[in-house]
């Protein structure tokens, strides 16, 4: 699978969906998009990761780069991730106490309607 980062807004929601994976090779692609879209004024992200297929430590570094610069705007940033090799690593590395993981998108998306609110971040 070719690697891919795409985005849309729902309300002051900002979905950015990944596909492939997501390494030393692809991370500066994700920096690069993350960091714009909070540059231009995204606050609340939900990445969704249903369509990646492996995530290493430099994808891993990439997020949470993003999420500290979401975080000192006041922001948040979630996770759709059904992928259960995607999940582990956030559990093997204790971001899963960091972050909100949610099964699914529509999951995600729900939530955050449900709580009127951004998802939260930690």
């Amino acid at each position: 699978m070719e690697f891919a980062v795409e985005n849309h807004s729902e309300k002051d929601l900002t979905v950015v969906t990944i596909h492939g994976e997501v390494d030393v090779f692809t991370s500066p692609e994700l920096r690069e998009t993350l960091l714009d879209l909070i540059d231009g004024g995204a606050l609340h992200l939900l990445v969704d990761l249903g369509d990646v297929t492996f995530l290493d430590s430099t994808g891993l570094g990439v997020l949470v780069g993003a999420y500290h610069r979401l975080r000192s705007r006041s922001g948040s940033m979630a996770f759709a991730c059904a992928n259960e090799r995607v999940r582990r690593v956030f559990h093997i590395t204790q971001l899963s106490k960091v972050f909100t993981l949610y099964p699914s998108l529509d999951e995600a998306v729900a939530a955050r309607a449900t709580a009127g609110s951004a998802p939260s971040g930690g």
